[in-house]
């Protein structure tokens, strides 16, 4: 199909790409993932995972090397630290600081952000982990719903979150959405109305939910200083394309460095290549999503492609045989390398 030009409206025609290409050539010089000056936070974020030994405690010997393979081998400059995928709700409180204070520590002026999850399902001790980020130096903190007991309106969600925000006022405060694990369906956009007279250091949103209008919505009320940072990593260019600011996301360990690229050719109008990215990366979840594919799987997979020790997961998560991984490993460098 082709889309008349608004250059000359009368008979002229291009392509989609080549409006794209036009449509860039404005938005590179405000690109999104460019480095923020300001603080704000752009780019592609790894959520870790939590390093256990064989016998399932945690293991912070691993967290340095972790850090250097990131960075230097994925192009990573931002990690997402105790989320879903660093099993955060299978952890506990000490165990969480422990990891918080490690991951600090080793990705200091390696990092451009470092954003500590401190959502729990009990108010105090989410309000104690936001606390503790702020005493280590953390750049940042989201705060998931709680899941057990759940706010029904987005009135009684902003509360919750407006409380844990208090205990680390000076600190950028992200609300982590994830409805396909907490069963909370308020839209996000009902969430961030006003948000920042309750929460002034409200700074914005890892919307890990498919609702692309719901998402637009949100990129459209964003405010200056926010960030909407999509954690969906299948359909990432769908997210850049709604105006999404960064990402997050545990497939961004294994292969940052290819969604960089995806970013790169997004940025400056190569639509073709960006969707051939994204496509390759369809096409590797889709084939592990066909044999099996969760936190262990993919913890696993992260151990296969990176040669670090991680560890099994933490109950009720099911290690993942070496013979699975294996497969998915295979497809990745099949694909990739």
């Amino acid at each position: 199909m082709l889309i008349k030009s608004r250059a000359n409206d009368n008979k002229s025609s291009i392509s989609p790409e080549d409006l794209l290409k036009d449509i860039h050539k404005g938005y590179i010089a405000m690109s999104t993932m460019a480095p923020a000056a300001d603080g704000k936070v752009t780019g592609l974020l790894a959520a870790t995972f939590t390093p256990f030994t064989a016998q399932g405690e945690v293991n912070l010997s691993v967290i340095g090397p972790y850090v250097d393979y990131l960075t230097e081998k994925q192009g990573i400059k931002g990690i997402f630290v105790n989320g879903t995928t660093g099993e955060s709700m299978s952890l506990s409180v000490a165990e969480r600081k422990l990891l918080a204070e490690a991951w600090c520590q080793r990705a200091k002026g390696r990092m451009d952000n470092v954003i500590i999850h401190a959502g729990c399902m009990s108010l105090k001790d989410s309000q104690d982990l936001a606390r503790h980020a702020a005493d280590i130096g953390a750049d940042g903190i989201a705060v998931i719903s709680p899941s057990f007991f759940k706010p029904r309106t987005a009135e009684s969600l902003r509360k919750f979150l407006q409380e844990v925000a208090s205990a680390a006022p000076a600190l950028p405060f992200y609300y982590y959405q994830i409805p396909s694990l907490t069963g909370v369906n308020v839209p996000v956009r009902d969430v961030i109305e006003d948000i920042e007279k309750l929460i002034p250091s409200f700074r914005g949103v890892k919307f890990s939910g498919s609702d692309l209008l719901d998402l637009g919505q949100c990129v459209s009320y964003s405010q200056p200083r926010w960030s909407i940072l999509y954690g969906v990593d299948e359909q990432l260019l769908a997210g850049l394309a709604m105006g999404a600011n960064g990402a997050v996301g545990s497939t961004y360990n294994y292969i940052g460095r290819y969604v960089n690229q995806l970013i790169s050719a997004f940025e400056t109008g190569d639509l073709i290549r960006a969707r051939t990215i994204q496509f390759k990366i369809q096409e590797l979840l889709g084939y592990a999503i066909k044999l099996g594919f969760d936190l262990g799987v993919n913890k696993q997979l992260m151990a296969k492609v990176s040669g670090l020790f991680l560890g099994p997961p933490r109950l009720p998560v099911m290690p993942c045989s070496p013979a699975h991984a294996q497969l998915i490993a295979e497809k990745y460098h099949g694909i990739f390398v």
